[in-house]
């Protein structure tokens, strides 16, 4: 039995983080403290003034512990890892989980390449951005391709120089082809030089460029000639036009401003690189009431602990509680001073009203769709807490087996974070100790490999293991049978887990709940009802569509061990350039000797079993 005020006298006046435990033993709140004994302390004493939301949390802990520090920057560190791993409910939280692409140039290659990357690397490459979108970078890069026939193949060069044809972007005049040698290194060096300099802002060198361009064509009569360069001068007008914006040259920074309401935050972005606006973007905060200092300061912990660039200036409407150390913090993950600033006067001041009055929209248009995707989501929880009697669901995982005539059964794991698909953790899993259609042994078979494998990273310490993170609830699709086998392999690697089945009809629809040996009816129009729909229909989509792939190859790879002259290097070839089978059947003779490990001879030997009459 845990005694609070016995363990209260334990804390050592030390630097560090603490969780808080709910009665289920879930992490309600993460916290940090320059002294442990007196900042627990404080939760817990009747005459300190806490606020609503402290007064709920505090009636709700039945356990804490702590995680002792060398300094406050530790702590700092060890709290933000903490919110992000168990999102916990009486945190201020960030909804959006959003990531920024930026443009990299491969400068430290013989003929570099330019291409989308969602992270920055410790390598030799140049990176640009953050972009605000996708979108911004894929327009960016065609143009550049373009204008400077940078390359977009994978090849390595000049190693795999005549190795292959040139490609369609060679025949477009959208690439030199150095992939044959057509274009020197230095030759080419100088295009990419004029690339990183496009990038960096020089959009009015470039233009005065096409512009010239395109009148000498237009005096010499290629009318189509001109008219291509005006097109690709307009779509560098485009690009700067999005980025004219700019109050300072040459700086980085972002601004942050806030617009609240009741347990609604929005925090607008606007992103300076170079001197330029180049984006702005939008992010709800789930609040318990904080300060807008207080829910700023969780911002930036959360945002710029997970972004892969922190500019060196951060514009803010307020001065932030532990501003200090907030600063040494972002200092650290950007390798170099990085200032909070709180603009008084000036452009700076009038650029911050217009991001206030842009978050201030935002939540008032959004107010709405903000509601209607919270039921969806986060309310659709609450909702399945309350049917189960359970507390602090964050993370669900759904499992499913599909198996088609007995033909190669697989099975899918499905995750679900705050009622929201997590479809970087989908996993999949082949069955490979069950012959035949037994769905039973090959859910037994894969929720043990799943737990095994997440205990095993848990014992090595791994922080982003594939399955070091476990389900508050485990869902199965099907009922009674699915459950036990689930609490049969959890009881054999001794966890506790809440298993629940989704039950169907006789339609295949859902019909309810089957839990603690019991079917619980759900409300045909409730949000629960809705989202566990949709874990369902996802987990069998998953399932389905693994399966299917694996018949297709399934199916290649049994027609081509049939053909003469084909082995296991030279099928593996076809199989990786052709997406199917009717594909290979349909290439002709110059098609089939593309692959690598393919020659005429092997290329005729395919040709001819498809088409005997060729023979």
């Amino acid at each position: 039995m845990f005694d609070i005020q016995e363990e209260l006298k334990k804390l050592p006046g030390k630097p560090g983080v603490y969780l808080m435990h709910d009665s289920q033993d879930h992490i309600i709140y993460v916290g940090k403290a320059v002294s442990l004994k007196n900042r627990v302390r404080q939760y817990f004493q009747t005459s300190r003034n806490k606020g609503a939301k402290i007064e709920q949390m505090v009636s709700r802990i039945a356990r804490f512990e702590y995680i002792v520090t060398d300094s406050e920057m530790e702590a700092l560190v060890l709290e933000c890892n903490l919110i992000k791993e168990h999102h916990p409910r009486y945190n201020t939280m960030l909804m959006d989980d959003k990531t920024y692409p930026f443009i990299k140039v491969t400068v430290d290659e013989a003929y570099p390449r330019v291409f989308l990357a969602r992270k920055i690397e410790k390598d030799k490459a140049k990176y640009f951005g953050p972009y605000p979108s996708a979108g911004a970078v894929k327009d960016t890069i065609e143009l550049i391709r373009k204008l400077y026939h940078i390359r977009s193949c994978n090849r390595r060069l000049p190693r795999d120089t005549g190795k292959e044809r040139p490609c369609l972007n060679y025949h477009i005049h959208q690439c030199e082809a150095p992939c044959q040698g057509y274009v020197s290194p230095e030759t080419y060096r100088k295009s990419v030089d004029q690339v990183i300099r496009f990038l960096g802002g020089e959009y009015e060198t470039v233009s005065k460029e096409l512009r010239a361009s395109m009148e000498e064509a237009a005096e010499r009569l290629e009318f189509e000639k001109a008219l291509e360069y005006r097109e690709l001068l307009a779509s560098v007008e485009q690009i700067s036009q999005k980025q004219k914006m700019a109050y300072t040259a040459g700086e980085d920074r972002d601004l942050l401003a806030i617009a609240e309401e009741g347990q609604e935050a929005v925090v607008q972005v606007f992103f300076i690189r170079g001197g330029r606006l180049i984006g702005r973007d939008h992010f709800y905060m789930r609040t318990q009431g904080e300060k807008r200092e207080e829910i700023l300061a969780s911002f930036l912990k959360q945002f710029y602990g997970g972004t892969p660039y922190v500019p060196s200036e951060i514009m803010l409407p307020a001065v932030l509680p532990e501003e200090e150390l907030l600063e040494q913090w972002l200092s650290r993950i950007k390798g170099q001073r990085v200032h909070l600033k709180v603009p008084q006067k000036g452009s700076k001041e009038r650029l911050m009203e217009l991001a206030a009055q842009n978050a201030q929209m935002v939540l008032r248009t959004d107010k709405d769709r903000l509601k209607r995707e919270e039921e969806k989501t986060t309310g659709a929880v609450r909702e399945l807490e309350g049917l189960l009697g359970l507390s602090g669901i964050v993370r669900m995982e759904a499992f499913d087996i599909s198996n088609i005539s007995g033909f190669s059964s697989v099975g899918s794991m499905v995750v679900y974070e705050q009622g929201k698909p997590k479809k970087n953790d989908y996993r999949k899993f082949k069955i490979k100790s069950v012959q035949g259609p037994d769905d039973y042994a090959s859910m037994e078979e894969v929720l043990t490999r799943r737990f095994s494998r997440g205990l095993q990273e848990k014992e090595k310490a791994l922080e982003k293991g594939g399955f070091v993170r476990f389900p508050d609830l485990i869902l199965m699709d099907g009922g009674k049978g699915q459950v036990h086998v689930a609490e049969q392999v959890l009881e054999k690697l001794k966890l506790a887990i809440p298993v629940c089945g989704m039950v169907k009809d006789d339609r295949h629809r859902t019909r309810g709940l089957y839990y603690r040996e019991e079917e619980i009816p759900i409300a045909g129009n409730s949000q629960a009802f809705h989202l566990i729909t949709r874990i369902q229909d996802e987990a069998h989509r998953f399932a389905i569509t693994f399966h299917r792939s694996l018949r297709g190859k399934e199916q290649i790879h049994s027609v081509l061990d049939d053909i003469p002259g084909i082995g296991p290097a030279r099928r593996k070839a076809l199989m990786r350039h052709f997406s199917s089978l009717e594909e290979i059947r349909q290439a002709d003779i110059r098609e089939l000797s593309q692959p690598a490990a393919m020659n005429e001879a092997a290329a005729v030997s395919v040709y001819e079993f498809f088409h005997p009459r060729a023979r």
